[in-house]
């Protein structure tokens, strides 16, 4: 059943779902309890900036309509005794849309750095645990006229995908729509959820268990009493415990010898490249966008570490895969950690090197997709769980992913929307870049850590060269 669906047979109630329907998957319980370690937050953002500011009234209204549609957007959540079992989703009995759609005004003389220093400040800021987990910030004063929205929301809420489906909630394709007829709704009437039984997070957790065959359930108890005498892949192991021991037991340090520390400060940048012209070039050289886009990067950090007198011949990346099917929930994706080269090589051989390693990575992690680990994560406390993502988040040196937006003009309360750029969640690596396709370009967004990165203002312009080059290649 979808996240968003009420169930036909909640005895209680046949129009408000039960407690197990809203229960979190295994993948959003495991972002929910990693988010007690501040590093790993999953909370991910946009900066869409506008021709004009919009309507903020008209972007609040259209957000609370967008609550019936989306439930999770007035849903908080709650834990189960002990923080045990996955969480549920309940309803915020003093739910308020003022407090998700805020209105402020930059300081003249509303620069882009003022922008980005503001989104950053925001997006980094916790989202509050007890009230739904996401707000929208209408920014005015940005000079020429101009205004903004930065967007952020936990990822139990939804992934990328979906949140641009929900983005069809606030987006007209005429600056004057009228808002439809079919958007109107009734009053919500919030109803909270009876309080999370210890039988009821019991239950859960066993049933996420029990989701794997009983051998992996074995090696997983293994894993816990003795790490290091795993066996390797004996013929007994099947194939999905093999591959999560493989992932779990990676634990070499990331590559780079510059991006060595990690902080909480950030420092958010931007790049952008025409879309037709990436996808050409991607096709000449035999293979995908995406494949364009990690090359991109790779091309980028390369060029850093030159410049900066430390090459170096690989660094390991991670990139978020789509998962996504027509019974597929709010959250859809799973991540795969693969090594790219750094060295210096034409960008043609550097693309062909890295569409290979990504093809060879999903392999490899197939049977370990993010919802097969995380059931196994269910079992373990949290303490135990965020240390393990510490650990794996410290082997990889930048992330990346890339999300489908609209091919044409949009607008968003009266204002025309001429940049966005995605802000993915940095979850402990140097840098996440992740590129959002709209209207003929690719907006890509870099979430630094400015402790890893000493010029963030260098990596995002040699992303920008590096993307020309790519383009004409």
């Amino acid at each position: 059943m979808a996240d968003d669906d009420a169930p036909t047979d909640s005895r209680a109630d046949p129009e408000r779902p039960a407690a197990a329907d809203r229960r979190m998957n295994g993948s959003e319980a495991m972002m929910w309890r990693l988010e007690k370690d501040p590093y790993l937050s999953s909370t991910f953002g946009t900066v869409s900036i506008l021709d004009r500011p919009l309507d903020a009234e008209r972007l609040r209204s259209r957000m609370e309509r967008a609550v019936s549609s989306f439930p999770r957007l007035g849903w908080r959540v709650q834990s189960g005794p002990g923080d045990f079992g996955a969480p549920v989703w309940a309803d915020d009995p003093d739910f308020d849309i003022d407090f998700h759609v805020r209105h402020v005004a930059l300081p003249k003389p509303g620069s882009r750095d003022q922008l980005f220093e503001l989104a950053n400040r925001f997006i980094l800021d916790p989202l509050d645990r007890t009230r739904p987990l996401w707000q929208f910030l209408v920014v005015d004063g940005l000079r020429g006229g101009k205004g903004a929205l930065i967007q952020k929301m936990h990822h139990t809420i939804s992934d990328g995908v979906n949140a641009v489906r929900m983005s069809l909630q606030y987006l007209d394709l005429e600056r004057d729509a009228a808002d439809s007829l079919d958007a109107f709704i009734e009053e919500r009437v919030p109803e909270p959820l009876p309080a999370l039984s210890t039988f009821d997070a019991l239950r859960g957790a066993v049933e996420g268990a029990f989701r794997l065959p009983l051998q992996v359930a074995k090696q997983v108890t293994d894993l816990l009493a003795d790490p290091v005498s795993i066996p390797k892949a004996s013929t007994a192991a099947v194939d999905t415990m093999r591959a999560i021991v493989s992932q779990l037991s990676d634990t070499e340090s990331a590559r780079s010898p510059l991006w060595r520390e990690r902080s909480l400060r950030r420092s958010i940048k931007t790049a952008r490249a025409p879309f037709r012209q990436t996808k050409e070039a991607a096709k000449r050289l035999g293979g995908s966008l995406n494949t364009a886009f990690v090359t991109t990067a790779a091309e980028a950090a390369s060029r850093y570490h030159i410049e900066f007198g430390e090459p170096v011949e690989q660094l390991r990346a991670s990139m978020a895969v789509s998962t996504r099917t027509d019974e597929s929930g709010a959250n859809a994706f799973s991540l795969v950690r693969m090594l790219v080269p750094t060295g210096e090589m034409s960008i043609a051989e550097r693309f062909a090197a890295i569409a290979e390693a990504t093809e060879s990575a999903r392999d490899a992690t197939r049977g370990a997709n993010l919802e097969t680990l995380a059931t196994v994560a269910t079992a373990l406390p949290t303490s135990v769980i965020t240390r393990l993502a510490r650990q794996q988040s410290q082997t990889i040196d930048f992330a990346t992913s890339n999300v489908k937006g609209a091919p044409m003009p949009v607008y968003i309360a009266g204002a025309k929307l001429l940049e966005n750029y995605p802000v993915g969640p940095l979850a402990g690596v140097a840098f996440n870049m992740t590129m959002l396709s709209y209207n003929g370009n690719l907006d890509m967004g870099i979430n630094v850590d400015a402790a890893a990165v000493g010029d963030p203002d260098r990596l995002a312009t040699l992303i920008a060269e590096s993307a020309r080059d790519l383009a004409a290649s």
